[in-house]
């Protein structure tokens, strides 16, 4: 990693606070915080191409900002172990980090391998690296993320503070929106065509699924006895709604749709947010309006 940072533009050296981020939320959660502060920092958003972070190799560009970084967020899961090594090579030695899986203690869950989805269940175990699809753990980070931001620019501490203490408001309010739709649902499954990655979604709300694949599942292909499985499903409670997630092609759940009785459920997309561009984020994209999004896609499939 050191001669691949030589072959690499060193960046200037700036007078702004420099904090790199891997995934959209760490990125747009550091904007709530810092508010009317936002241009007195350089933030890096790594992934604003809009790729998915479980494929996600990092240029050599990439490393060199995060050797140069003051505050380094990622993930710390199976999908971002060449953090491990770039944090290790940074020029800064005071640089400081924050892994969210970390950050999130013992609330962080295992992936698992649900009755009739693909995988190995003899795999070992892996994290669920989807921890911000979880509104209360977003709140736990964001005060972690904060924490951080305080040490390195403590002369405006009070208005992070206020900053921080607005937005997770929002973020409570909108945990209780998801409380108050969700407990009126009467099948709490959702069947998924696809990767889940919804599990610390669907958790806290009462929620069960069934899905294809798990969360990080690198495979795209889906066996015959899977997608026979899934449309039994459909079937026995009868669901008539099939989800997808950001980026899917729509083809596993045409399959498990053509193989139910009544060959009519619609597909939904829920968005998992680790795909966001730099497009979005120009548009005004936020991980709160994407929260919203999909309470609103729930609503409309189970209520």
């Amino acid at each position: 990693m050191v001669l691949l940072c030589g072959c690499g533009k060193v960046p200037e050296k700036s007078d702004k606070i420099n904090i790199v981020c891997t995934v959209f939320s760490e990125y747009d959660w550091v904007r709530q915080i810092l508010g009317s502060h936002e241009n007195d920092f350089e933030i890096t958003y790594l992934l604003s191409n809009g790729s998915d972070m479980h494929s996600y190799q990092p240029t050599i560009d990439d490393i060199i900002k995060i050797s140069s970084c003051d505050l380094f967020i990622y993930i710390g899961g199976e999908s971002d172990k060449w953090t491990e090594e770039a944090v290790s090579q940074s020029q800064n030695k005071n640089i400081k980090t924050i892994s969210l899986l970390e950050s999130l203690g013992s609330s962080a869950k295992e992936e698992e391998i649900k009755e009739g989805m693909q995988g190995d269940i003899e795999e070992e175990a892996e994290y669920d690296e989807h921890i911000w699809l979880s509104l209360g753990n977003a709140e736990t980070l964001c005060t972690a993320i904060a924490e951080e931001i305080y040490s390195l620019d403590p002369e405006n501490k009070s208005d992070y503070q206020n900053n921080l203490s607005a937005y997770c408001e929002k973020l409570e309010t909108l945990n209780t929106e998801y409380k108050e739709s969700l407990s009126a649902v009467t099948n709490k499954t959702l069947i998924f065509g696809d990767r889940f990655p919804f599990r610390y979604l669907v958790d806290d709300y009462g929620l069960d699924y069934y899905a294809v694949f798990s969360g990080c599942s690198a495979e795209t292909e889906a066996s015959f006895e899977t997608i026979t499985f899934l449309a039994d499903k459909i079937d026995e409670l009868n669901v008539d709604t099939v989800f997808t997630i950001d980026g899917s092609d729509d083809k596993i759940a045409k399959a498990i749709i053509s193989g139910t009785d009544g060959k009519n459920q619609k597909i939904s997309r829920l968005d998992s947010i680790q795909s966001v561009t730099e497009k979005q984020v120009q548009n005004g994209v936020t991980y709160i309006s994407i929260m919203k999004s999909n309470l609103d896609i729930l609503k409309e499939a189970l209520l």
